[in-house]
């Protein structure tokens, strides 16, 4: 195994057990190493203190283990052992209303690099690091050991997170066109094949649990709508009407065939394809009820500055619509803004709008989605309930 040696004073944070090793902190880099390899990383002393996939770029190695142990079959099938025992644990896996859950979150489950999400019969895995990619194989065959008759196939997509790589896209083991997967008892279609992400948002099904507590009745604007989740999440809570807004035609077909699929023929809900910032000015006190869940408006701290100005706007745009008494389901994706970011853009944004604002529930990523307490970064999903009166 080849080897990479950090600086002096370099070694606090893996010690603290943080799973990145920056490329500032590398003292030595052995000739032959290639993008991808498993790595040792010693200390400046020569001393052993992590195993891990190296990479150019800012992260050089996302540690895979803090032991000096082989990175073989058997170490692929331990983490996904962890993995779907703590899904179970917590009562996701096997669940009776429900068989789509996150199965492994990179950092969270100490798979750095490595996201699986199970939809059904199908597990669909994508790759954030070129190391992951080139375990894609082995990783999928202990994954099928491990879930046994949980699942019959397993999906790679990792076109979109390994572009420059030109990873192709594929069934790995099985294949399948029964796409459609069950979330707390309602139906939805994954499209795993061009959808974003791994087909389907999971990280907000509490969220949209939520939302269905307070819907009945209401007069519901689901803003950004993907696939329409909160959509028919807030109809089957009584909703008076529920109207979705996304500007890509092919997520509004995906919201009105997954609403199809549990409510079929139920006018009391529209779809429109459309600009967000446009459709927010047209609202004029219609929707009572209103998600903003917009795509990430920073995926690097470069961004930041622009991003929270965004989402200022947006909230803003919102709130001066909304009849008094009305609530907002208002989140923030960007790994890079964090909840203090979030809430002075959202504190910003009511100033701005002249309303007053009471905050009912501070929201967050599910279960599903941990965050390993020695790697803070990963807590990424932030989300607001908001009374605006």
């Amino acid at each position: 195994m080849k080897t990479i040696q950090l600086k002096r004073g370099k070694d606090e944070s893996l010690r603290r057990f943080h799973p990145w090793v920056f490329s500032g902190a590398i003292q030595h880099v052995d000739d032959d190493i290639e993008e991808g390899d498993v790595v040792r990383v010693v200390t400046a002393n020569g001393d052993f203190i992590a195993v891990g996939h190296f990479q150019q770029g800012s992260i050089a190695v996302r540690v895979l283990s803090f032991r000096d142990v082989s990175i073989d079959d058997s170490f692929w099938a331990a983490r996904l052992q962890s993995a779907l025992q703590m899904r179970q644990t917590i009562g996701l896996a096997d669940s009776a209303v429900g068989n789509s859950y996150r199965l492994v979150h990179g950092e969270g489950d100490h798979l750095p690099g490595l996201i699986i999400d199970v939809y059904g019969r199908t597990a669909v895995m994508q790759a954030h690091s070129i190391g992951m990619h080139l375990c894609r194989k082995q990783i999928a065959a202990q994954l099928v050991e491990v879930m046994g008759s949980r699942i019959a196939n397993v999906y790679y997509k990792s076109e979109t997170t390994l572009p420059f790589m030109e990873p192709e896209n594929g069934f790995l083991y099985g294949g399948s066109d029964d796409n459609v997967a069950i979330e707390n008892g309602l139906k939805f279609y994954v499209d795993w094949l061009r959808g974003q992400k791994t087909g389907f948002f999971v990280d907000q099904r509490e969220n949209r649990s939520l939302l269905e507590r307070y819907a009945r009745g209401r007069r519901v604007l689901n803003m950004f709508c993907y696939t329409g989740g909160f959509s028919f999440y807030a109809m089957r809570g009584g909703a008076e009407l529920v109207h979705s807004v996304d500007s890509s035609a092919k997520a509004i077909d995906l919201t009105n065939r997954n609403v199809a699929l549990n409510f079929p023929e139920d006018a009391r809900h529209q779809a429109f394809c459309e600009d967000a910032f446009k459709f927010l000015d047209t609202m004029d006190g219609r929707y009572d009820l209103v998600v903003l869940d917009p795509p990430a408006f920073a995926k690097h701290r470069g961004a930041l500055h622009n991003a929270l100005k965004g989402y200022t706007r947006l909230n803003q745009k919102a709130m001066e619509k909304m009849p008094p008494g009305s609530l907002l389901f208002t989140f923030s994706c960007s790994q890079v803004v964090t909840k203090d970011h979030f809430r002075n853009a959202v504190f910003t944004a009511a100033a701005l709008a002249r309303r007053k604002v009471r905050i009912l529930h501070q929201l967050h990523q599910p279960a599903d989605h941990p965050v390993n307490i020695y790697h803070p970064e990963g807590e990424y999903l932030k989300g607001l309930v908001l009374y605006v009166e």
